[in-house]
């Protein structure tokens, strides 16, 4: 079994700042890129940003310069540094990671996390 647990959500002011964390656990053999989705009420879900097992990272083209995402390889870790944060940056956000695991080191997939829910309203 594989588990990605976000954390770090909550309510901020306009303006603000929040830090995500997802970590995986499991059954992994390894993780290759890892990203951020969010999905706000009666919208699609959307890329946020990605990050590779070798640090190269894309963001969506609306959040560059606001959002920076990163990754602890050692603690299978991704993060997502959120700054100046806007009312309609609000959303569930969602961890994604692709992964093999040690039952089938050569086939990959993405996995996700149940979200955390992040707020910014004053």
């Amino acid at each position: 079994q594989v588990q990605l647990v976000e954390s770090g959500g909550g309510l901020v002011q306009p303006g603000g700042s929040l830090r995500l964390s997802c970590t995986v656990s499991g059954s992994v053999f390894a993780i290759g890129t890892m990203g951020w989705f969010r999905q706000a009420p009666g919208k699609e879900r959307e890329l946020v940003a990605t990050i590779t097992s070798g640090g190269e990272t894309h963001s969506a083209d609306s959040l560059k310069g606001r959002f920076t995402i990163s990754r602890d390889n050692a603690k299978n870790t991704v993060h997502l540094q959120m700054n100046s944060l806007k009312p309609e940056d609000t959303a569930v956000y969602y961890c994604n990671a692709d992964i093999s695991t040690i039952a089938s080191p050569y086939s990959h997939r993405g996995y996700w996390g149940k979200g955390t829910l992040v707020t910014v309203s004053s």
